[in-house]
């Protein structure tokens, strides 16, 4: 990944450094990888493809950045507190190019073709979200917006290796939806995490979906159940809701059972991704896809 600003202006590379340093728990290329690992597939391309899809999803977080004017991810400065609006997205873009350049590299159009659709989605989920998803209540407006954003990804992550291996329609099947399960649980969980988690760790305001508008999972659940909560109807109708709105809202979907029943319904997304392979037979690389769907719904709030 470091290696695609060689050649390029320094501030590229610079740039590059700084959001590779920043942390982040590089899942997918482990889901790559591992899921390479399970077909038999050649490890040079697992990594190249991995190497590709990290690097789309790193391009996604620089503008997603800049759109949503955050200044910090993972406790660090993004690069739009750095750095222009304009230098931004042209390096976002610039992200871009290079992770289609490396999965151009494998020789594969079908997975080529799979990895521009996917970045096609996840660009046309993030507009959806800005014109029409704020301030919607809808299970499957959610659904749709946390595939777009996620599970697409993490599904061509797993979908893609096994094309490089030309694999046959059953076991491409088995790989899609284990990534698909597994994606949708990492968001939810990610969902859970801005209700339940702490500034510090997030690296952004607690409940910051909501403050923009976004009605994800716990507050579905909480809504089901409470519909006239006042708090919860300011915030959809009447966005004027003040810091001890969002506190007394806060406070009120924690202790409502609503993130548990989230947490449950993560679980049996994660239930069906680790049922998808249990078919293929037993090796480190089928184990580690299953701690590593086990891991999603485990992580610490």
């Amino acid at each position: 990944m470091r290696a695609q600003t060689e050649g390029y202006h320094p501030e590229l590379g610079a740039a590059l450094n700084h959001l590779l340093s920043s942390g982040g728990k590089r899942i997918r290329p482990a889901v790559t990888l591992l899921a390479g690992g399970v077909i038999g597939g050649e490890l040079e391309k697992s990594i190249i493809m991995g190497a590709a899809v990290e690097l789309l999803h790193t391009a996604t977080l620089v503008h997603d950045d800049l759109i949503d004017e955050s200044l910090m991810r993972r406790g660090n400065p993004t690069l739009n507190a750095r750095w222009s609006a304009a230098a931004t997205v042209l390096t976002g873009d610039f992200l871009f190019a290079r992770a289609a350049k490396l999965a151009s590299e494998l020789d594969s159009p079908p997975a080529l073709r799979l990895f521009a659709e996917t970045l096609a989605i996840i660009v046309n989920g993030e507009l959806t979200q800005m014109f029409t998803s704020r301030g919607k209540v809808s299970r499957e407006d959610y659904y749709r917006r946390i595939y777009a954003k996620t599970a697409s990804l993490f599904e061509t992550a797993t979908t893609s290796v096994a094309m490089l291996c030309s694999a046959d329609d059953e076991l491409l099947n088995k790989m899609r939806q284990y990534g698909y399960e597994i994606g949708m649980a990492f968001q939810m969980v990610d969902d859970i995490l801005d209700f339940n988690g702490e500034q510090a760790r997030v690296g952004k305001p607690v409940a910051n979906d909501l403050r923009q508008g976004l009605v994800t999972l716990p507050a579905l659940y909480y809504l089901e159940a409470y519909p006239d909560d006042a708090n919860m109807q300011t915030v959809l109708h009447a966005p004027r809701c003040d810091e001890d709105c969002y506190a007394h809202l806060l406070y009120s979907i924690r202790k409502s059972g609503a993130i548990q029943q989230a947490a449950d319904e993560a679980r049996q997304y994660v239930r069906r991704g680790i049922a998808a392979i249990t078919d293929f037979p037993p090796s480190e690389y089928r184990q580690g896809l299953m701690e590593l769907a086990e891991y999603i719904v485990d992580r610490k709030f």
